[in-house]
């Protein structure tokens, strides 16, 4: 009998997982660009642990591993920023990364106030962009990350926000 995936909001003691689990999972980013200063895997420990405290952060569990993870934040203009999903690479490709990003809108929209959720990836993330476009978000925009990568900005409105729309 298999173990099914769990989601759930991150607590403190998660943070050393979710760290191992983004320099895992971020590797292969890495290697598509051939640069490995990119910013998930030259995160702090400390500076994770801070995203813990402040920010939304949900983790996937498969039994007592944590397998996937995804952060999220509003700021005051009702955009909910979601970064640093990744998935662990032995169960890439079997719709964990769609739940975790799911379930990271719904926990960011929860408040109300979220009109419009933003992400990015980057440019020759072409898994990622499926992912993505699959999702319902759109490019909006591009910008140079501090490590040279070229990144895609893309959004799509919140769910409350177009039912709003629609009935008022």
């Amino acid at each position: 009998m298999g173990m099914s995936v769990t989601i759930s909001a991150a607590a403190a003691e998660d943070a050393e997982q979710i760290f191992k689990l983004q320099y895992l999972a971020f590797q292969r980013e890495a290697e598509l660009y051939g640069n490995y200063l990119i910013q998930p895997l030259t995160q702090s420990l400390d500076s994770l642990k801070g995203e813990l405290a402040a920010d939304t952060v949900l983790v996937a569990r498969l039994g007592d591993e944590v397998v996937g993870s995804v952060r999220g934040s509003v700021d005051e203009d009702g955009t909910g920023k979601i970064t640093k999903l990744c998935v662990h690479p032995r169960l890439q490709g079997h719709g964990l990364g769609a739940r975790l990003l799911r379930a990271v809108e719904e926990a960011l929209a929860g408040g109300g106030g979220t009109v419009r959720f933003r992400l990015h990836t980057g440019h020759r993330s072409e898994s990622n962009l499926r992912l993505y476009r699959k999702a319902g978000y759109t490019r909006v925009g591009g910008r140079t990350a501090s490590d040279g990568v070229q990144l895609v900005i893309l959004e799509k409105e919140a769910k409350d926000a177009a039912d709003f729309a629609v009935s008022a």
